[in-house]
């Protein structure tokens, strides 16, 4: 019996959508490769210069802060963007619960550099290393999976952001998706292969109109660059799952807050200029609607992947040969409670005792979209997550961090 013809035409519709984002995805990396590759990432200059790894005292640091301390048979773990906003608070709990832990971070100047080096300080103090390089040098890493077997890889390195993306996007590329590659290159020659945890991204639900978003929903229809470049990694992961035998679990963050947090962040610099009373900008969708995000507290995001993690699977293959099937999952990580940006703000007002000053504008056309709404039924059910923060509560600890880092210590808060 013949399809309906409404049938056939979804169809044809759905893969030529597929196949004009599979066709930008390689445009992309063909642009990045053989055309832009010296000059697309943010800079790097301290660690593009010379090397800054390497040697006996270098490699005795690797291999102590590998060493698990408290917990018996503690997991080995390679944190990639140790010193970014998740990747800082992800090692501290791994560490405080006893798992040997070593990160790596390029220290990249996308935002405030100096940011990066306190939370780097604030790992020293917890007996962590971090290596300064990048997830392109495959040297390196071979090096740090030379000295160490590490069990798993928790991957946060990533060029992070929507708006930056039209700018400069050859760094996402070049990082989300080359930087990724090289990993999981390095992962598959490992014996023996580590489990992967890696952050995906909400983003990847695009221009998405069924909510609470899924993970059984389309995500083809990416809104952003930094989207289709995560959507192009949970395609990449899926390749070397099935082809290499690695275990590989995707995290989708959703709006991502709280202290040590990134300055490019709505809720960071709106606090920023309330303070020095200047005019925030709020953006509001077509005819007026409102624009909200489903913010989540990066405590309840830590458990989040700590539970993938400990719940992860062995990689079935040796030596870049696979033995066997392997665990393959992703995972919505939200807070399940979408908050309107103007209640953000209202917030804040209370929070700091001071009012905004502020410009209600259209949103423009940089590849922001005007809400997202996590469904966490399938992490719950498998990991059992539960977000426990409101927003209230959350950026009352935000706000006391802010205060004591930027006040007490007498930096400058800069974007």
């Amino acid at each position: 019996m013949d399809k309906p013809l409404y049938i056939q035409r979804f169809r044809y519709h759905f893969s030529i959508t597929k196949l004009f984002f599979w066709a930008l995805i390689i445009i992309f990396f063909i642009y990045f490769f053989f055309f832009h590759a010296p000059t697309t990432s943010p800079s790097t200059t301290s660690t593009s210069r010379r090397v800054l790894w390497g040697g006996p005292d270098w490699e005795s640091r690797v291999l102590k802060s590998a060493r698990p301390r408290s917990r018996a048979g503690g997991h080995v773990v390679l944190v990639t963007g140790a010193a970014g906003f998740v990747g800082t608070h992800v090692t501290a709990a791994l560490r405080r619960r006893g798992d040997g832990v070593v990160g790596i971070d390029n220290f990249n100047d996308y935002y405030d550099q100096s940011l990066k080096r306190s939370r780097e300080l604030l790992l020293e103090r917890a007996g962590v290393f971090v290596v300064e390089g990048d997830i392109n040098d495959a040297k390196l890493l071979k090096k740090l999976f030379g000295l160490v077997k590490f069990s798993h890889v928790m991957h946060l390195a990533a060029q992070a952001g929507v708006r930056y993306a039209m700018k400069n996007p050859g760094s996402y590329v070049n990082a989300n998706i080359a930087g990724f590659v090289n990993l999981l290159e390095v992962c598959k020659s490992a014996n023996p292969q580590p489990a992967i945890i890696w952050a995906s991204s909400s983003s990847v639900y695009g221009l998405n109109t069924k909510i609470p978003f899924s993970e059984k929903d389309r995500t083809d229809q990416p809104s952003s660059l930094y989207a289709a470049t995560k959507k192009a990694g949970e395609e990449i992961a899926h390749t070397y799952n099935h082809i290499y035998g690695l275990s590989i679990t995707g995290l989708r963050f959703f709006t991502v807050y709280g202290p040590w947090g990134r300055p490019d962040m709505a809720y960071f610099f709106f606090t920023k200029d309330i303070l020095k009373r200047k005019t925030i900008k709020i953006f509001e969708g077509p005819n007026h609607s409102t624009v909200a995000r489903d913010f989540t507290y990066i405590d309840d995001i830590v458990k989040g992947c700590l539970a993938a993690l400990d719940t992860a699977k062995k990689s079935t293959g040796s030596g870049g040969k696979k033995k066997g099937a392997a665990q393959l999952r992703v995972f919505n990580l939200g807070n399940t409670s979408p908050v309107p940006v103007s209640k953000l703000v209202s917030i804040l007002e209370k929070l700091l005792k001071v009012k905004a000053k502020k410009v209600v504008l259209p949103m423009p056309a940089n590849g922001d979209v005007l809400f997202t709404h996590a469904n966490v039924s399938l992490v719950q059910r498998e990991l059992g997550y539960k977000p426990t923060t409101d927003l209230q509560t959350g950026l009352k600890k935000f706000v006391r961090w802010y205060l004591d880092y930027y006040s007490s210590s007498g930096k400058k808060s800069a974007v």
